[in-house]
Formats: structure tokens, C-alpha cells, sequence
């Protein structure tokens, strides 16, 4: 609860609010790795879909470049003339005179038969194979949301143990604030200590210069970095421009 222990802006982005619409640093994590999961299968269909295409223009141009057509004529006449008018030669008119053949012949073929006839996928094709990919990913970005229901599914079943672990939750952050304060001093003397960098000394000589550029260059917490509103807090040493929001402070 806010009344019981208000969050710092540092703390605030480690935790989840089912609450908030937004996708928070947490769950992209989480998200992300999601995603990454998806890429070799996206990865095999572009191969697939690559290696089809490829064979199709192979047998495509097989296909446009390879037909051969063949076209055969032949003629064939045979006559056997039998002079005369004696018994033999009847004879030889009527037994020799059936071999007289007449035979034109034209052939046309080709091998249109033996060629191959492909046929390319069509975009609707495409698009219901890649369409579960993409099914796959709009799950993967939902599905932060159903997610925190896990945690209201276990606090009613079990309301001890929600207990448990919200007193858990209480105490390590308090522990997590004490050691983040020790580090942030330490970070914030350390600062102090090294001398300001050009672009520090042009913002201070600005804003003493023209006060009616505060807005405009506005400051930062030293701590959360925060832009500077009118609840920042300046350090009261003198010659220390540092600046505070009022959580930091």
C-alpha cells in the first residue's frame, strides 16, 4: 500500500501493478525471451519458403527452356511395272503387282509430356503459413497480462501463505532500501568529489545568466534523476548545485 510504504522511483521499476496497463521492465524480460524463441521458427519458415521459391524458377525456366518439338515426314512408293501379255507375265502382275504401295507419313511430337509443370505458392498461401508465427508473437505479448493474475489465483487458495509472503516482500525491501541509500551516498560523494564536466559548468552559467531559462534547462535529481519540478530540494552547502526530488531528499 502507498500509505504503508511508498515506493522510490529506483524500487518502483523492479515490481509489477496488475494494475497498470503498461508492459513494466519485469515483464519485458520475460517478453523478450519469448520473442527470441520465435526467431529460429521464423528463421526455418523464411529457409522454407526461400527453398521453395528456388526450386520453383529452376523448374520454371527447365520448364520455358527445355521444350523440344520434333517434326517427321517421310514418303514411301513402290511400282512394279510387268510388261507383256503372256501367261507368266499375268501371273507375275497378279502376285507382284499386290507388293505396289503408296506410304506418306508426317509425324509431330514433342516432350511437353516429360517437362515439368510447377506451380508457385500465392501470397494468400504466404500469408496463412507465416499468419501462427505472427498468432505466436501477439501471445507472446499478451500474455504478460494473464500472468498476473497468478498471483490473485494463490493469494485466495492460499491466504496464509500470501501473508507470508507479502511480510517477505515488506522485509527485504527494507533491507534492499538500507543498502541502496549506503550505495547511493557513496555514488552521490563521489560525484561530488570529481570536478564538473563542460557541459555542467555551461547549464550553471545559463541558468545564474538567464533565470528565465530554468524551465528550459531544467536540472536533474542526484539520485533518481529525475527532471527538476519546483518540489526539488537544492543541497544547502554552499557551492553545490546539486538537486533533490522530494522522495530522494
Amino acid at each position: 500500500k502507498q500509505t504503508l510504504l511508498p515506493l522510490l522511483p529506483e524500487e518502483t521499476s523492479s515490481f509489477i501493478f496488475p494494475c497498470n496497463p503498461a508492459m513494466q521492465r519485469p515483464e519485458l524480460k520475460y517478453m523478450v525471451m519469448e520473442l527470441l524463441r520465435c526467431i529460429p521458427l521464423l528463421l526455418f519458415l523464411l529457409f522454407v519458403c526461400g527453398l521453395d521459391h528456388f526450386i520453383f524458377s529452376i523448374l520454371s525456366i527447365i520448364q520455358h527452356h527445355s521444350f523440344i518439338e520434333y517434326s517427321y515426314q517421310t514418303s514411301h512408293h513402290l511400282s512394279v511395272n510387268v510388261m507383256g501379255a503372256s501367261l507368266m507375265a499375268e501371273l507375275l502382275r497378279t502376285t507382284i503387282g499386290a507388293l505396289n504401295t503408296s506410304v506418306d507419313t508426317e509425324v509431330e511430337t514433342s516432350n511437353l509430356a516429360c517437362l515439368p509443370q510447377p506451380t508457385g505458392m500465392t501470397k494468400q498461401q504466404y500469408l496463412d503459413t507465416f499468419l501462427p508465427l505472427g498468432a505466436l508473437a501477439l501471445l507472446c505479448l499478451a500474455q504478460v497480462y494473464p500472468f498476473r493474475l497468478r498471483r490473485a489465483i494463490a493469494a485466495f487458495y492460499f491466504p496464509k501463505r500470501e501473508k507470508t509472503r507479502v511480510l517477505f516482500l515488506y522485509n527485504r525491501l527494507l533491507r534492499q532500501r538500507k543498502n541502496f541509500l549506503y550505495l547511493q551516498r557513496g555514488r552521490v560523494a563521489r560525484q561530488a568529489q570529481q570536478p564538473p564536466g563542460l557541459g555542467t559548468l555551461l547549464l550553471r552559467w545559463c541558468r545564474r545568466r538567464w533565470p528565465w531559462m530554468r524551465r528550459c534547462l531544467r536540472g536533474r535529481c542526484a539520485l533518481c534523476r529525475t527532471p527538476e519540478t519546483p518540489r526539488h530540494q537544492p543541497c544547502p552547502n554552499p557551492g553545490c548545485e546539486a538537486l533533490y526530488c522530494g522522495s530522494c531528499w
